[in-house]
């Protein structure tokens, strides 16, 4: 038998699933993860995992050639699957609609798992009622250079806000350099007056910590650790508990209890450590479901918000205009108040550049490297928070943008705009086409 034909059939709780290709290399530079580690490390931890997802359409990420290959989603269901295994119809903000895939038990976790989802990517709704979510996210961003003791400073600001709101949040690493905290809610409000409440809460949480956190939606306005409100739109999914992330050492979005957040270090979980804490300690959010709260504190403040003037902030690019958001374009492209001499506004861009674009964040990383090299005067008087590292993502693919602020550069040493290096973005044909 060719080592391509082989096969792996595991029988789980009287289903059998196949693994293909069980000894090919998901992680193979600082950790030595096969596709058949992965599958065992998520059955390890199945009651855990199963709790993020069960019973909530799935968008599917997968990552065919390992965590170091390119990833791609896929939100309609395989044609090619188990009998077993459910759908349910979502709705899309385009209008589109799509049968998604529904997890229930850890046979299905491991089949989708051989599909190469190395993360799992839930929507906030469970199967029966898609309209209504029962989970608001709080995810918490830090800006480059962002040390994780503000991260967990920030986090537990959410906890003290939770409270006062009459909620309980229940915080797990991201997997990343971030948190994320998840607080469940009665399924009753839409998905916009979830988002409403979630930009609510960000807001007050920058009113509170004004040096720490930020609920500015453009990049190039941010400092510190992002409070990402737009994570509870329709159509959005975060990686859930036990998430394994494309990391080189396999970092899993871990559950914890709010006495940890304090000391923990999220480089101390992964899929190594993780099943021993799992097995002898439980899962920290086992109870999350006992009891949903209400949103109608946090929807005041958002009343208050909007009487003292703030209109909704900016959505994701591929949403429609919202009523009462502000024009959605970006400071840097955004018109001054100067005027031409016709009358008109001009419009200054603040000066940013575009270093690369590629589906390779490490190539994209060498070409910002090639630029500070060539540019080294300029290189020297950035901030931290000057360089702008983007994670795009299309419809179905993504990549890694890099840009730079010269806002900190004198204006007689900017240099000009070039052709990224490298200049590689998936989704340049594809709108082009739409352009035309």
């Amino acid at each position: 038998m060719k080592p391509d034909d082989q096969v792996e059939v595991l029988s789980i709780e009287g289903r059998e699933v196949r693994v293909t290709h069980p000894d090919k290399p998901y992680f193979s530079k600082q950790t030595k993860v096969s596709k058949l580690d992965l599958v065992r490390y998520y059955l390890s931890v199945a009651s855990g995992a199963l709790a993020g997802i069960r019973d909530r359409p799935l968008v599917l990420k997968r990552f065919v050639d390992g965590a170091e290959g390119q990833a791609f989603y896929q939100k309609r269901a395989p044609t090619n699957r188990p009998s077993w295994l459910r759908t349910t119809k979502l709705s899309f903000p385009s209008g589109r609609q799509a049968e998604e895939i529904v997890i229930d038990d850890a046979a299905g976790l491991a089949w989708i798992v051989n599909l190469g989802c190395i993360e799992l990517h839930p929507h906030a709704v469970r199967s029966g009622d898609l309209e209504h979510p029962d989970e608001l996210r709080v995810d918490l961003d830090p800006g480059p250079g962002v040390p994780w003791e503000d991260v967990r400073r920030v986090a537990l600001e959410v906890k003290a806000l939770l409270e006062d709101m009459g909620l309980r949040g229940w915080p797990k690493t991201s997997g990343s350099r971030g948190m994320h905290v998840n607080v469940r809610i009665e399924p009753r409000w839409t998905f916009l007056q979830v988002r409403r409440a979630a930009l609510a809460l960000s807001r007050e949480i920058e009113r509170r910590i004004p040096t720490l956190a930020t609920s500015k939606w453009w990049k190039e306005e941010r400092h510190g650790v992002f409070l990402d409100y737009n994570q509870n739109a329709k159509d959005r999914t975060t990686c859930s508990a036990y998430s394994v992330r494309p990391l080189p050492d396999a970092r899993v979005s871990t559950p914890i209890h709010w006495h940890d957040v304090p000391n923990c270090d999220p480089a101390d979980f992964n899929v190594f450590t993780v099943p021993k804490r799992f097995k002898e300690f439980g899962d920290p959010h086992e109870s999350m479901d006992a009891d949903p709260g209400s949103l109608e504190e946090l929807l005041e403040l958002a009343a208050r918000d909007e009487e003292a003037g703030l209109g909704d902030a900016p959505w994701p690019p591929h949403f429609r205009k919202m009523e009462g958001e502000a024009t959605r374009v970006a400071p840097s492209r955004a018109r001054s108040a100067v005027k031409k001499p016709s009358g008109k506004k001009a419009r200054v861009r603040a000066p940013l550049l575009v270093i690369a674009n590629s589906p390779d964040k490490e190539a994209a990383l060498a070409g910002l490297e090639r630029w500070k090299k060539k540019y080294r005067k300029v290189a020297r008087l950035l901030a931290l928070e000057d360089v702008l590292i983007d994670s795009m993502r299309g419809r179905s693919s993504t990549w890694t943008r890099i840009r730079v602020n010269l806002r900190n550069v004198p204006e007689a040493l900017r240099p000009p705009q070039e052709t990224p290096d490298p200049d590689d973005d998936p989704t340049r044909e594809w709108r082009n086409l739409r352009k035309k």
